[in-house]
């Protein structure tokens, strides 16, 4: 068993651990634009509502109907559809680069959804509180919402991160590199279970640390439960 596995390692340690670091670097890297896209968009829903503090039902519904037509398509649709939009922005349709476009069009709704439900569970009466002393738009947002959301945004940041790295294994289907790739050109097209096997217990992995981290962090700044 241990030959076997030394074995593996040998012939297939360098370019699993090369898949690991592509694999990692698109999910770090696209999360991170995502939100950077997602984010604003989510307090825009939220604002933007009939009761929001800053109401623009046109630019609410306008919002909602975009977010939904891009969490409506599947990412394998998605990432097919706009590879020459792909290539136009970073010059390229496969490898890394190649993948981060599609990643962040495709979880951007999604992350602007979870931060709209995020921030509807703040409580209304503080927001409320707010307003009384005169605050602004702006300062509502960043002092009383995100703050006040935090545990929420937390969890759903974890949620977020485990699609996206779940996208990178689809986005291996077509060339963009990392362990979704190593899985089906030596797992599936050559014939190597084990590879497959690793693979799969790598994401597993990585999912199960995501999780208990972000778990821990939301528990940890979340102030009813101190």
């Amino acid at each position: 068993m241990l030959d076997t596995i030394s074995g593996f390692f040998a012939e297939y340690g360098q370019i699993l651990g090369q898949g690991t670091v592509d694999t990692l670097i698109m999910t770090v890297v696209s999360t991170i634009l995502a939100y950077v896209i997602g984010l604003p968009l989510g307090v825009l829903l939220v604002i933007t509502q009939p009761h929001g503090i800053w109401p623009h039902k046109w630019l609410n519904r306008a919002l909602g109907w975009i977010i939904n037509v891009g969490r409506s398509l599947p990412f394998i649709i998605l990432m097919l559809a706009i590879m020459d939009f792909t290539k136009l922005l970073v010059g390229t349709k496969v490898g890394i680069r190649g993948a981060v476009v599609p990643l962040v069009v495709s979880a951007a709704p999604f992350i602007a959804r979870l931060v709209e439900t995020s921030l509807s569970e703040v409580d209304a009466g503080v927001v409320e509180a707010a307003q009384s002393m005169g605050a602004s738009t702006f300062q509502i947002v960043w002092k009383v919402y995100l703050p006040e959301a935090r545990p929420s945004l937390t969890l759903g940041g974890s949620i977020s991160i485990i699609t996206i790295l779940a996208y990178t294994a689809i986005a291996g289907c077509v060339g963009a590199g990392g362990l979704g790739d190593l899985a089906i050109r030596y797992g599936y097209q050559r014939k190597v279970p084990s590879m497959m096997l690793a693979t799969v217990v790598l994401i597993v992995i990585f999912v199960q640390i995501i999780q208990s981290v972000f778990s821990w962090l939301s528990k940890a700044i979340d102030k009813r439960l101190k």
